[in-house]
């Protein structure tokens, strides 16, 4: 048999696209920024601005090179792939399982080898160009397309370990099919930074999984644990492993804690007084006086469809800053009545936020828990910095004739709000429910991130069945 027949007419035409993609690529590179490598050229204008360009050029050659890092990992994957299937079909059927594992070995080693990546990395890299070659052709043709990066596809392998294939085939359709009646909103999965598409595909990924959220978190609390790292200059990392709503309410306690002790002669700052009080809180020192410092009020969101409030529907809640949780967490959170939770309802029909429990009738608190509830995290691309730690900012000052409404706010955390202010980083209008996006130095604009909402589950018989027209003109010449 020809070594060659290992690999199909598919697989031979997929890799020779993806290299002919890099090649049109890097041409379009040199396209791009060969016209500005000289600024003092005979044909240059003169009312033209060299530098302008040559940072333009620069920018947009960063933006084809990144296709280019997409479309060569794609080859890659590929290439790996069927490399990993010639050489299981050159070793023949292995007789015996420790054959099996000397021809795996062999495997890694090889490609290891060639990539001159450690075995592990290649171990992995195997893996995921399986996966992408069989369960997620989708992923890998946004890919090699340019559209998503590396790393965006890496997420999909690691957030559709376990599901069905079915699942699996419904997550790439969420994401990746913009003919899927439910499809994706708020942007497409390569307009977001890896973190966030991950939040997007976990959250996905939790409400859609075959075995329930209950039954899986339960098995995952078997696994809680605390693990012990040394590291470098006499440090160690010391982490915990926890069920999701009791570490949220950990990091919540110690960061307010933490902005209890800040001020004008506190030397340390939010990150150092989180690890000491949490330090101190498990040692039981009495060094950072923990229990005597008043613990400033945190809003934390909970969002729960109704009738899994009721019990009717198994539909998982969100917990701002932890994200989705069991419907039987989140009933406790709201039946405990702390003021820390803010019940938030959503509509039966679209998913939408119906109100907001609450305490005060005060408009300054009402407002900043429907921006809570609105943006989720600070607005500036790729940030992902939670409710607690941003602040409510005019999004056309109030000096300038900006109002104090919902469309004219936005949440930005500390960084970005500084940002705004000292370089010319302009967000842009708001409405009651969408945030705003931003607007760069040099003119690009990057949209928001909507929410992904979808209508929750209806439990049996809580609507009426659809009735055709003519059965309503039977119905109404039977009433008559």
């Amino acid at each position: 048999m020809r070594s060659g027949a290992v690999v199909e007419a598919g697989s031979r035409a997929a890799m020779a696209a993806a290299v002919a993609s890099v090649g049109r690529l890097v041409d379009e590179l040199a396209g791009v920024v060969s016209p500005v490598v000289c600024l003092d050229g005979p044909d240059v204008m003169p009312d033209a601005d060299p530098l302008h360009d040559f940072s333009e050029a620069c920018l947009e050659g960063l933006a084809v090179l990144a296709r280019i890092e997409a479309v060569t990992a794609a080859a890659k994957v590929r290439l790996v792939a069927a490399y990993a299937d010639a050489a299981a079909a050159l070793a023949g059927p292995p007789s015996t399982a420790y054959e099996a594992s000397a021809q795996e070995m062999s495997l890694v080693a090889e490609t290891a080898c060639v990539l001159t990546i450690g075995e592990r990395a290649a171990a992995a890299l195997l893996g995921e160009a399986h996966a992408l070659t069989t369960s997620l052709p989708d992923t890998l043709d946004a890919l090699q397309n340019g559209a998503i990066g590396w790393q965006h596809a890496r997420i999909m392998v690691d957030e559709t370990t376990g599901l069905t294939p079915s699942a699996v085939a419904a997550l790439q359709a969420h994401f990746f099919d913009p003919e899927e009646p439910n499809a994706t909103r708020g942007g497409a999965p390569g307009d977001l930074v890896p973190a966030r598409f991950r939040r997007k595909v976990r959250a996905w990924r939790e409400r859609h999984h075959p075995e329930s959220l209950e039954l899986r978190r339960a098995k995952g609390s078997l696994d809680r644990r605390m693990e012990y790292a040394p590291d470098r200059d006499g440090m160690a990392w010391l982490s915990l492993y926890l069920p999701g709503d009791t570490a949220c309410a950990i990091w919540n306690r110690t960061t307010a804690l933490s902005r209890g002790l800040q001020g004008p002669d506190q030397p340390r700052n939010l990150a150092q007084l989180r690890a000491d009080i949490a330090a101190g809180l498990l040692l039981g020192s009495a060094s950072e006086n923990p229990g005597d410092v008043p613990a400033p009020k945190a809003d934390v969101l909970v969002t729960v469809p109704v009738f899994s409030l009721l019990g009717l529907t198994d539909e998982p809640a969100e917990v701002d800053g932890l994200g989705p949780v069991p419907p039987s967490i989140a009933r406790r959170l709201v039946a405990d009545g702390s003021t820390s939770f803010y019940r938030v309802l959503v509509d039966p029909h679209d998913g939408a936020p119906l109100e907001i429990g609450r305490t005060s009738y005060r408009l300054p608190e009402t407002l900043k828990r429907w921006l809570k509830l609105r943006d989720g995290r600070c607005t500036f691309p790729g940030c992902s910095n939670q409710t607690l730690d941003n602040e409510a900012d005019h999004l056309t000052a109030w000096q300038h004739g900006g109002t104090t409404g919902i469309g004219n706010l936005g949440q930005a955390c500390p960084k970005h709000h500084r940002l705004k202010h000292q370089r010319p980083w302009r967000p842009t209008q708001a409405t009651k429910d969408e945030p705003p996006g931003w607007i760069s130095p040099t003119g690009r604009h990057y949209p928001a991130e909507h929410p992904d909402r979808e209508p929750p589950l209806l439990p049996p018989g809580c609507l009426p069945v659809p009735v055709s027209p003519l059965e309503q003109v039977i119905l109404t010449r039977l009433a008559a």
